[in-house]
């Protein structure tokens, strides 16, 4: 069929070239009608083979517009083309199959590597040196501006200095910087590295939140103090205790009048409360070095805040709660959160406790953005100084009189435990919001 077209298109032609002799002659003789008869099938040949020319040229226009923009969905039809015809479709189909398959293999390998990108906890930007972001990571997204940036001039409104210092970061220097999100501190840790691409000049920005590696680097130091502090202490207070105890049956033994014996006594009895007072207080800060790895369960958290209710009854002070989802899943360690949860409430009961309406709210909320659960516990009293708070967590830092200290840093420790945060705004004279989150995985 494909031979028979070829050879219908060489007849054609000669029968073009035949019809050209005609009207020639057909002309000398003023034969005007066949002249005209033969001029039409001339035109319309022409037409014919025109027609075809231009059905191989579209084919071939749309193959490089498909390869322009990049579209390789194409795929043209050999049916009742001729040999040369059914040759050169076969060929641009493979072209086009080629290109279709190589496009398909980079994109697999861009989504691969970026969805490898995505679940870095490092904020990575890629700019030019425009400063215009091309490029910038899920962790980029959500834990700097909470949207998508297009130019690092953005970082300004978390911390005026944020542009420049990026600007003038150099490959192999680190460079830290302060940033505030709401109430959230963070210390970033900024490297660059400057590459070329086709045309352009490009650097990859390394943002790393190295806050919870310094609380976690503290907390270490800070149990690794009491562990050596409690051992030391126990280690002298224990022979106090028995040597009083040994002192006070001897007097009574050895026959000492009734005056040197209650002077001794006294003093003997002193020594022993002490003694034991001391134990008590060593024995709590010993807490704080022996906490236990979490044992992670699922615990609804309608239930677990149940439970809360029963031991923090509305009486003097009003407790209400704000539960955004009852049935709502965490997979914690409900002994140690209620812990903190228990710790929280007792401190923010206390602190609003001289309040005419003392007032406690506990919230809950899911943030679907970032995957993180929050659980706040907000109170009305008179707040807490600017100078103490960056302290409370502290182990050991108390402004009561009868505090221990190791509350707070408790919470804090179960919370880095797992894997999660607690945060505090305070505002005196309005209250203050202890906020606990946790990462829904």
């Amino acid at each position: 069929m494909n031979d028979l077209k070829t050879i219908r298109i060489v007849l054609l032609m000669l029968l073009l070239v035949g019809l050209s002799v005609a009207s020639y002659l057909f002309y000398l003789h003023e034969l005007y009608f066949c002249l005209f008869f033969a001029v039409c099938l001339g035109v319309v040949i022409i037409s014919h083979i025109c027609y075809l020319y231009y059905r191989t040229a579209r084919m071939m226009l749309r193959m490089v517009e498909s390869i322009r923009y990049s579209d390789f969905s194409l795929n043209f039809s050999a049916k009742g083309k001729g040999k040369m015809e059914r040759l050169v479709v076969e060929n641009v189909n493979e072209v086009m199959a080629g290109f279709r398959n190589r496009l398909s293999g980079m994109e697999e390998r861009y989504m691969y590597y970026e969805t490898l990108l995505d679940t870095v906890d490092s904020c990575l930007l890629v700019a030019d040196k425009q400063g215009k972001v091309l490029w910038i990571n899920r962790s980029g997204i959500t834990e700097l501006c909470g949207h998508r940036i297009h130019l690092l001039e953005e970082l300004g409104m978390l911390n005026k200095d944020f542009p420049m210092a990026i600007d003038t970061l150099r490959p192999g220097e680190v460079k830290v910087i302060r940033i505030y999100k709401g109430d959230i501190m963070q210390d970033l840790a900024m490297t660059v590295t400057e590459y070329a691409t086709t045309g352009a000049e490009l650097r990859l920005i390394n943002l790393r939140n190295i806050r919870s590696v310094l609380e976690e680097n503290e907390m270490e130091a800070w149990q690794k103090l009491v562990r050596v502090l409690t051992h030391e202490i126990m280690n002298s207070i224990a022979p106090i205790i028995s040597l009083s105890d040994t002192l006070s049956e001897r007097a009574m033994t050895n026959g000492m009048n009734e005056k040197d014996y209650s002077i001794m006594l006294q003093g003997m009895q002193t020594i022993h409360r002490r003694s034991k007072g001391l134990l008590g207080f060593v024995e709590n800060y010993r807490k704080l070095s022996k906490l236990s790895s979490p044992v992670i369960a699922p615990v609804r958290i309608g239930d677990l805040l149940a439970d809360i209710k029963k031991l923090f009854p509305a009486r003097t002070v009003s407790y209400i709660y704000k539960v955004e989802d009852e049935n709502r899943v965490l997979m914690v360690d409900r002994s140690q959160i209620e812990q903190v949860l228990i710790n929280l409430l007792k401190n923010a009961g206390e602190a609003c406790g001289e309040q005419s309406q003392p007032e406690v709210v506990i919230e809950t909320s899911f943030l679907p953005e970032t995957s993180i659960f929050q659980l706040s516990v907000t109170d009305n009293g008179c707040g807490i100084l600017p100078e103490v708070l960056d302290k409370i967590f502290i182990p050991f830092f108390t402004t009561k009189p009868t505090g221990s200290g190791i509350g707070l840093s408790l919470c804090k420790q179960i919370m880095t435990l797992h894997g999660g945060s607690i945060r505090v705004n305070s505002e005196i004279g309005k209250g203050s919001r202890f906020v606990l989150k946790f990462l829904i995985k």
